[in-house]
């Protein structure tokens, strides 16, 4: 057997302009529904966020089931608790995570409930090929196969190709004066440049709400060929 390899062939090398800024914090629970609250302590806190265009809040999550408890869905009458291992999570631009953990050792105030954030852990993006946002921003008045060709449209236009697109559940962010219909989005099969570029950019409006932030998924297809 002759076997050579091509070595004009790198590896794809997952650039550190955009990352995920982890902050372990201290918080037994939060109201369902935090969107809105979250992003209006975290503003206040860290003001200049609002002006990057590339910043994003991911919202806070529990489990969704496990051991029998099922993740509620009244956001009137119940609240999400947290375990030790959630994380209040900034997609960031590099440049910012000096100014971003001034936070550390501040106790955020999230509709009267305290959340006492501690140290912080740079995340680099992910260079896996599927990824999912549990909330993208979507019109009422379009049904799921819809909202996914306008996602593939957007996507093309940004230059992402794309060959499989799953919608999920879809979810209603209450505010003050509106509220926000937002369904999930799985991309799977993504080039890892397009992946990086995905998660790098995002998809859709109210990135500081939690919205069109995607993060990696262990993908639909076989274990083994997701880890090629």
């Amino acid at each position: 057997m002759y076997w050579q390899e091509d070595s004009d062939k790198k590896a794809y090398i997952v650039p550190d302009d955009i990352v995920d800024l982890a902050f372990r914090i201290s918080c037994r629970c939060l109201p369902l529904d935090h969107a809105y609250a979250l992003s209006q302590v975290v503003l206040r806190a860290l003001p200049w966020i609002e002006e990057k265009e590339d910043a994003g809040i991911h919202l806070i999550h529990g489990a969704e089931s496990g051991h029998g408890w099922q993740r509620p869905e009244d956001p009137d009458d119940e609240v999400l608790h947290l375990s030790r291992r959630a994380k209040l999570t900034l997609r960031l631009p590099k440049e910012c995570i000096d100014a971003a953990k001034e936070i550390s050792g501040v106790t955020l105030e999230i509709d009267g409930y305290p959340m006492e954030v501690g140290q912080a852990t740079v995340r680099p993006l992910s260079p896996l090929t599927t990824l999912f946002s549990r909330y993208v921003v979507a019109s009422e008045e379009e049904d799921e196969e819809q909202f996914v060709r306008r996602a593939a449209d957007k996507l093309m236009q940004m230059g992402i190709s794309v060959t499989k697109l799953l919608c999920g559940k879809a979810h209603v962010f209450r505010l003050p004066n509106e509220h926000i219909f937002s369904r999930r989005l799985m991309v799977a099969d993504l080039k890892v440049e397009d992946s990086v570029k995905l998660q790098q950019r995002g998809l859709g409006p109210c990135r500081k709400l939690g919205c069109g932030l995607f993060i990696p998924h262990k993908g639909i297809g076989p274990v083994n060929a997701e880890k090629e």
